[in-house]
């Protein structure tokens, strides 16, 4: 659902392992559709495929004539129906899905504003929408589409800890406002690996040795191989 596209430095040294592995958690968990478990990050992935089992990706084209050219029938009528159905929701969404699976985020985020538009009280697609955001690197406004989503369910850890990481991803960096985020997650759920795990690295980031230190021991109690514990105490 991400890329490995950061490299945090730990004391000179490079940790992108940790990074991907922040990542494909992190936004996994908060996408999931209702069932999450906790953060959008390690919980149970978005469910967003409509294709077949074991069928290829569907290649990423620069214009509509790759859903014709190459995807199945049945996702080109998918996106045909939500064309001709604008008030539909389910359609919207679907559409929204496909999109947003070949990373064409910018043709996702208009299936999933619609939908929105259809049903603001809707849950999912404000989350989808944040998400999508999210691996588009648009982390301001990933970060009001999260607050959006936590005025409807203030305790979700998943959500929470994704807040989170946009003020941890942008640019420049809001190290504080982060961790306040991954805090309150740990509030609701103490045990929450991606938190712990977040929260480490924002504060080996901040330089505060005593509340890495304190974080470690408790993300050591959780996974103890966790691959940013273990870059932090290697055995």
């Amino acid at each position: 659902m991400t890329t490995d596209r950061l490299l945090f430095g730990i004391g000179g040294i490079v940790i992108g392992f940790a990074i991907g592995f922040l990542f494909a958690n992190s936004v996994n968990r908060s996408a999931s559709l209702g069932a999450n478990s906790s953060i959008a990050s390690n919980t149970s992935a978005i469910s967003n495929s409509v294709l077949p089992p074991n069928h290829p990706p569907i290649s990423q084209g620069s214009d509509d004539s790759s859903e014709s050219g190459g995807a199945l029938p049945e996702v080109t009528a998918a996106i045909e129906k939500a064309r001709r159905e604008p008030d539909n929701f389910e359609a919207q969404m679907t559409a929204g899905d496909l999109y947003y699976q070949i990373q064409r985020y910018d043709d996702a985020l208009k299936f999933y504003e619609i939908a929105n538009r259809l049903r603001p009280s809707d849950s999912e697609s404000v989350l989808k929408i944040g998400n999508t955001n999210f691996d588009a690197e648009r982390y301001e406004e990933a970060e009001k589409w999260y607050q959006a989503a936590l005025k409807k369910n203030p305790r979700d850890v998943n959500v929470r800890t994704d807040l989170g990481l946009t003020f941890y991803l942008r640019t420049p960096r809001d190290i504080d406002r982060a961790i306040k985020e991954y805090d309150a997650a740990l509030a609701i759920e103490p045990e929450s690996e991606i938190a712990l795990q977040n929260l480490a690295l924002a504060l080996i980031e901040k330089n505060d040795a005593n509340g890495l230190e304190k974080t470690l021991d408790k993300l050591e109690d959780v996974n103890p191989k966790n691959p940013v514990l273990l870059k932090q105490r290697p055995k």
